[in-house]
């Protein structure tokens, strides 16, 4: 385990009444994951996910308004039904994103790894969600663009999403 730093990490920590099978599709499955990946009323219309180190995580996100915010991400590590790991300072193979594919509409962009672990429970899964910035203002900006709302919302929008249907 990384050990979290409070300078420099946010931290997201979840009981969902669904198996860690299911929460795995749904956050691996671009038809699944297009449903909650962003609080609604935004969405995702085009995902790619190329589920190995050094795998692509692609996807857009657009506004109510229709304007849309592709973000690029390299998978880091990948141990199925147990932990995913991805960063957005790379892409696909590992190479290093560059401003342009860094670039966020709204704000500078923020590098971040994300590091997502799930376990099994007697109830369904325990999601944790550590996110590593690599300046404390990063940190900042990310937390006051609404990390916990917004990560919460989406953790939310998966379990009922998954609920719901039977996959």
């Amino acid at each position: 385990m990384i050990p979290i730093d409070a300078q420099l990490d946010l931290v997201i920590e979840r009981e969902l009444i669904v198996p860690v099978s299911l929460v795995w599709r749904g956050l691996t499955e671009p038809d699944l994951l297009k449903q909650w990946f962003c609080p609604k009323p935004w969405g995702v219309s085009d995902c790619r996910i190329d589920l190995r180190p050094g795998g692509e995580f692609y996807t857009v996100m657009h506004d109510p308004e229709g304007n849309q915010y592709p973000s690029t991400a390299c998978f880091l590590e990948v141990t199925k039904e147990k932990r995913l790991v991805w960063t957005s300072v790379l892409v696909a193979n590992y190479r290093p994103a560059t401003p342009a594919q860094a670039n966020d509409k709204e704000c500078s962009h923020i590098a971040m790894t994300a590091i997502i672990n799930l376990e099994e429970t007697s109830s369904g899964t325990r999601y944790k969600a550590h996110v590593m910035h690599n300046t404390h203002e990063q940190r900042k900006a990310h937390e006051a663009m609404g990390f916990q709302e917004g990560w919460g919302t989406t953790i939310t929008q998966l379990e009922e999403l998954l609920k719901q249907k039977s996959i």
